[in-house]
């Protein structure tokens, strides 16, 4: 997996990384973007993928998504270094001829899109905002779809078309951080004057010729490239850290690409280029989005208003590949997957348990190497078929139980997880009790942060442990802001609170109601390794003001702790134990033989 890198729009000015973490560092992830905007990057662990989202010559590091600047789609310079320039010359420009009268090229738009990203080792601040600029096209009713990384944490998006010199305002509607898709509006009827959508296509066969469009870093006009379907997988997706459909092709796709459409002989879109693969042992890697995710995305969109995500089962499998492991679990014939682990929070942990071998998926049979029937002669990964399901579909399992054959029904949802990969409405949690900064753990706020400042226990419960009710979170204090009521803990740092006054601490938010609804002459509180911190409640309260003051904070909660909590009425396992045996995605596994589904 390694060696994916996102396609990210590419910077238009060269503001440099405000970040002063040590994660601002670049480094030699392989899975890139074709766009220029900013970057979320990925644990040392996920360095995998890339995506071209950050400012030309610059990097940044996300949750193995990095940024890099890269030059327009003109592959003929690399390949003018193996001597084959002419020839690769004389079809790029005989195709560009061809194209050039075709209308399709007019539905694609250049993005503009300056990003604020939010500062997670400072929560009520952000970072400052730099700008960048990737590729769009139409496809009706007054809307364009683009990369979810394009728009990434934006303040303004603009579009321009094809042979103009006006930027419009765009608006965005939704964002597939999973599926790395976003869906923009433009109320200004000039824009769409005279122009005429984009049609989307099947999904393409391989050696079917594609034609990748869009706007690359090199040029200010259109650039057009060409080459063939080379493959068609599951493929993880470097945005969202997400396994789904991808078609891989061997056209040339720049920081820039990232939102452009690719096409097939017909003029019709076969997908939307997104992310390459970079290593030094292979050459002209790209993939795009095939019209099966579009289409799942919007018709989600149209379906609840918003999206709500791809589904899943909640479930850790394992190939059956060894026929004495089949004849141990009583499998009579060689198909079927192993559950070895399932989520607590998963409505299929009501249905499955470990040890189950699951045989069926809606009637379609599963294999034991986790595979699926596709199309007419070939095999695809089991997670394919619960992509194509929505957000509460329902889907009937054949499973072996014990030797027993059987049939359940479980509901499907999208996976929860104990430690985000993306911050909900773009800004973190945070509350700040008498200099003491407490805030979710989330992986930006890890890759922003550096791993080895964490602690290694810390990171193996982000790795490893389970949500065991909704809602859970690792609280933890990021940093304490030096005062007289909380001296011998200043240089407390990225350390789990268990329990405040000896009541389990559910997520931020119980946290600020418990501190809320206190009544006790000291706030004790106790960290993990059994550390603890006292504070006098009203000096600590006295102290919260003049900390802000002095620190220029805008409020010492951040303002969704400030509606009313809820109890789930959940009861919280000792978090401190709770840690599975493998970890919690596929970009963690360290072997092939196990996947999350």
């Amino acid at each position: 997996m390694a060696g994916l890198a996102a396609l990210f729009a590419s910077p238009a000015l060269p503001f440099p990384s405000t970040s002063t973490s040590s994660s601002s560092s670049s480094c030699s992830c392989r899975f890139r973007p074709a766009v220029a905007c900013a970057p979320r990057h990925p644990p040392a662990s996920r360095r995998v993928m890339r995506r071209f989202d950050e400012v030309e010559g610059a990097s940044k590091k996300r949750r193995g998504v990095i940024g890099g600047g890269g030059g327009g789609s003109l592959a003929s310079s690399t390949r003018k270094d193996k001597g084959l320039a002419a020839d690769f010359k004389e079809s790029q420009v005989a195709d560009f001829e061809d194209l050039e009268e075709d209308k399709f090229l007019n539905a694609v738009v250049k993005v503009y899109c300056t990003h604020i990203r939010p500062d997670y080792g400072l929560p009520w601040q952000k970072q400052r905002q730099h700008s960048s600029t990737g590729s769009a096209f139409m496809i009706g009713d007054g809307k364009l779809l683009t990369n979810a990384h394009c728009v990434e944490h934006d303040t303004q998006v603009k579009v321009k078309r094809r042979g103009d010199d006006k930027k419009y305002v765009a608006k965005v509607l939704a964002r597939g951080t999973e599926c790395d898709l976003a869906l923009l509006s433009i109320e200004n009827e000039e824009f769409w004057r005279g122009t005429e959508p984009l049609q989307l296509g099947r999904l393409p066969c391989l050696q079917d010729s594609v034609t990748v469009v869009g706007y690359p870093l090199g040029g200010d006009t259109i650039s057009v490239t060409k080459g063939v379907v080379s493959r068609i997988e599951v493929t993880p997706y470097a945005h969202g850290t997400s396994d789904l459909l991808g078609v891989q092709i061997d056209a040339a796709i720049n920081a820039g690409n990232s939102g452009g459409p690719a096409f097939n002989e017909q003029g019709e879109c076969i997908g939307v280029a997104f992310q390459v693969f970079r290593s030094d042992e292979a050459e002209n890697i790209g993939y795009v989005i095939p019209t099966t995710v579009v289409s799942h995305f919007l018709n989600d969109y149209r379906k609840n208003g918003k999206y709500t995500g791809f589904p899943c089962l909640g479930v850790l499998l394992q190939k059956l590949e060894n026929p004495a492991l089949r004849e141990s679990l009583k499998v009579p014939s060689s198909e079927g997957i192993l559950v070895r682990r399932v989520e607590p929070t998963a409505p299929a942990s009501s249905v499955l348990r470990k040890g189950d071998v699951i045989t069926s998926f809606d009637g379609i049979s599963v294999g034991c190497e986790g595979t699926v029937p596709f199309r007419s002669t070939e095999r695809i990964a089991f997670r394919y078929l619960t992509s194509q399901k929505y957000a509460g579909d329902v889907a009937q399992l054949g499973i072996i139980r014990e030797g027993n054959f059987m049939k359940v029904q479980t509901i499907l949802h999208p996976r929860k997880h104990l430690v985000p990969f993306n911050v909900e409405g773009g800004q973190p949690s945070y509350l700040i009790v008498a200099g003491l900064v407490f805030t979710p753990l989330t992986e930006p706020f890890i890759e922003e942060e550096c791993e080895d400042t964490l602690g290694l226990k810390l990171l193996a419960k982000a790795r490893y442990s389970l949500s065991t009710f909704e809602g859970e979170q690792i609280v933890i204090v990021s940093q304490v802001l030096s005062s007289e009521v909380n001296i011998g803990y200043e240089h407390m740092g990225n350390q789990q609170v268990m329990k405040l006054n000896g009541t389990l601490i559910k997520n931020i938010h119980h946290l600020a109601h418990l501190v809320d609804t206190c009544q006790d002459k000291f706030l004790t509180f106790e960290f993990e390794d059994d550390f603890l911190v006292v504070l006098d409640r009203e000096e600590a309260v006295a102290a919260s003001s003049d900390i802000q003051k002095e620190h220029a904070i805008p409020s010492v909660r951040s303002s969704d702790l400030s509606e009313p909590y809820v109890d789930t009425n959940h009861e919280v396992q000792n978090q401190g134990e709770d840690f599975g045996d493998s970890p919690v995605t596929n970009f963690e596994l360290g072997v092939d033989c196990m996947l999350w589904a």
